[in-house]
Parts: structure tokens; C-alpha cells; sequence
């Protein structure tokens, strides 16, 4: 009996250092499986490829992700939490993207917006923001949303915040720090789509075609002295806004300089008016002698806030403006010198 109740114990300490061991290394291999990645996994399928690799881009990120013939592509990437944008070298979409994502997408550039779609890990957030490109694009596809009167305009808004906001709502996301942030963003777009609609209404009215001119007076003339928008009354004036930290603006000078030498000695000045600020001053002075720009160069008096800048509601350069020889306005926003559209209402207007 001692025996065999020395077997038992024996046996039963066994199977306990057994099912110890056993539960340790279970719980290693579950440790293991949930310890969650320090990257995204990024894979998917590109239906009419349009080049042999994508960008993933944001500030201070770049990746290429290399597409194989048959439009397969699949790698890794180390992210801060955030947006980016996936280019494919023809069009692009926007994506959301967290170290732990294993993400798969799909898409026919036929069709790129409308084909968009995720699975996988977080491809709910990403699905939702394939959702709110398309209806993006629907609301400033409505050519008509900007003639409405102001009460049907404040209606469609109301309806369009409601639209969005019930797509996130469906989308069913538990993140809530991304629920918040796009959360703020909807209310972002919708001031902004309002913000625009008083602009177009201000364009339309005061701003009208054949309206009194804003005018400026006493800009600094880098030949000396003062200039007024009065002082050249009598001819068309073609007014250029800029600064010179403006990359857009400074890709217009080549065309600029060229329009004005080809209408050189007609009815008609070219002035540019410089936004920079004060400590730009001597900036503005070696720009304009380095690139030897002609017309009638001025620096304004208070940059974004000087009167003129203020009553053409200026709040992105470069920005055009023609203004009749009686000083009213012929387009609160004119072509661009690199736009053949400019030429064509320089010989509507016989200047």
C-alpha cells in the first residue's frame, strides 16, 4: 500500500509540474500573439495600374511600395499615428494610419474613388474616409450650392453636417480619438464650405463687375515716392498680389514679365503689390531687382491688412485683379498670366 500510495503522490506531482509547464509556456505564446506591432502591414490589389509603385506620404514621411504586374503589392511601414496619402502615381486617396494596421486595399483606377475599399485591421476608419471622399466630392460637384439663397443655403448645410456626421456614426469606430478629431473636422468643413459662401456672395455683389474698385493709396514705390490706385486712372490696371516667400507667386513672374512686355505702351498698367511683412522689406527690394521685374512695384502698408488686400477679401496668393480706367472693377479675380484665358479678356476689353 505504501507503494502504491507512493506512485500516486509521485504521479500527481508529476502531472503538476506537467500542467505548469505547460501553462507557462501557454501563456508565453499568448503574450507572443498579443503584443501588438510596431508597424502597419500594407498590402492589397490595384485593378488598371497606373505606374509600377505607390507613395505613402505625409509631412516628413515618405514611402514607395513597390506594385508588382499583376497589381499585387505588399510591405511594412513604421508610422506616427495620423493621415496620409496614398499617391499611385495619377490620382490619390486618404488614409489613417496606426502602427499595429494590417490593412488590405483594393481599387480600379477606372473609377478610383468610387472603388476605394479596405479590409482588414482598421479598415473601418479607412472605409469611412473612402465614404466621406465621395461625398466630398458630390458637395463641391453641386454647381448650384453657392447660388442658393441664404436660408436654403444654411438648410443644405445643416443637411450636409447631418450626412457626415451619420456616416462616422455608422461606421461603428471605437477609437475615440479618431472619432473626435473627424468629429471636428465635419464642423472644419462645413465653416469652411460657409466661409465660402459669404466670399462668393461678396464676390457677387460688392465685388460685382462694374462696382467701384477698393482702392489703395500711398504704397510705397520702389522708384521712390507714393502711388494711389487714383494715380493711374485713365488706364486698365492689372493688379498682381504676392510676397515673396509665395512659391506660387513667384512661378507666375516668367508669364507676368512676358503679358507685360507684350502689352507694353498700351492702355493698360501692371502693378504688383508685395503682402510681406515689414521684416521682409529689403527682401522684397532684392527680389525685385534680381528678377528684374518691371510695372509698378509696391509695397503695400499693411500686408494682409491693409484696406485693399481687406475689401478684396484676399486670403491666398497670388491673386489677380483688373480694374477699368474709371476705376471699377472688371474681375475681383482675374486669370492668371500663364492662363490663355488672360489674353483672351485683354482683346475682349480691345486693350
Amino acid at each position: 500500500m505504501g507503494f502504491r500510495n507512493l506512485r500516486i503522490n509521485y504521479n500527481k506531482q508529476t502531472m503538476k509540474k506537467i500542467i505548469y509547464v505547460l501553462a507557462v509556456a501557454l501563456a508565453v505564446i499568448a503574450c507572443k500573439e498579443e503584443a501588438p506591432k510596431d508597424y502597419v502591414t500594407f498590402s492589397g490589389k490595384i485593378e488598371n495600374q497606373n505606374s509600377d509603385s505607390l507613395m505613402v506620404l505625409a509631412r516628413g514621411f515618405k514611402k514607395k511600395i513597390d506594385v508588382k504586374a499583376d497589381g499585387t503589392f505588399s510591405d511594412t511601414l513604421k508610422v506616427k499615428t495620423g493621415g496620409f496619402s496614398i499617391f499611385d502615381g495619377s490620382e490619390s486617396t486618404s488614409v489613417y494610419l496606426r502602427n499595429g494596421f494590417d490593412l488590405n486595399l483594393t481599387l480600379n483606377t477606372k473609377e478610383f474613388d468610387e472603388t476605394v475599399k479596405y479590409t482588414g485591421v482598421g479598415s473601418k476608419e479607412n472605409n469611412y474616409l473612402a465614404a466621406v471622399a465621395l461625398l466630398q466630392e458630390k458637395v463641391f460637384e453641386d454647381k448650384t450650392l453657392f447660388e442658393l439663397d441664404k436660408t436654403k443655403f444654411e438648410e443644405k448645410m445643416n443637411d450636409v453636417n447631418s450626412k457626415f456626421k451619420n456616416l462616422l456614426a455608422e461606421a461603428k469606430i471605437v477609437d475615440t480619438s479618431f472619432v473626435s478629431t473627424q468629429e471636428k473636422q465635419i464642423d472644419g468643413l462645413t465653416k469652411y464650405i460657409a466661409s465660402s459662401y459669404e466670399e462668393k456672395q461678396y464676390m457677387a455683389t460688392v465685388l460685382a463687375k462694374g462696382n467701384p474698385s477698393p482702392i489703395f493709396e500711398n504704397y510705397e514705390n520702389i522708384k521712390g515716392g507714393k502711388t494711389s490706385l487714383a494715380d493711374l486712372k485713365g488706364k486698365y490696371v492689372y493688379v498682381d498680389v504676392w510676397a515673396t516667400w509665395c512659391g506660387p507667386c513667384k512661378r507666375e513672374i516668367p508669364f507676368l514679365k512676358e503679358v507685360e512686355k507684350a502689352y507694353h505702351g498700351k492702355n493698360i498698367e501692371f502693378v504688383s503689390i508685395s503682402v510681406d511683412e515689414d521684416k521682409n522689406h529689403e527682401a522684397w527690394k532684392n527680389m525685385v531687382a534680381e528678377k528684374e521685374l518691371g510695372g509698378v512695384q509696391l509695397f503695400a502698408d499693411k500686408n494682409w491688412k491693409s484696406d485693399f488686400v481687406q475689401g478684396y477679401k484676399i486670403n491666398g496668393i497670388p491673386r489677380f485683379i483688373l480694374i477699368d480706367p474709371a476705376g471699377n472693377i472688371v474681375s475681383p479675380d482675374a486669370p492668371r498670366p500663364s492662363s490663355e484665358e488672360l489674353i483672351s479678356l485683354f482683346n475682349e476689353l480691345k486693350i
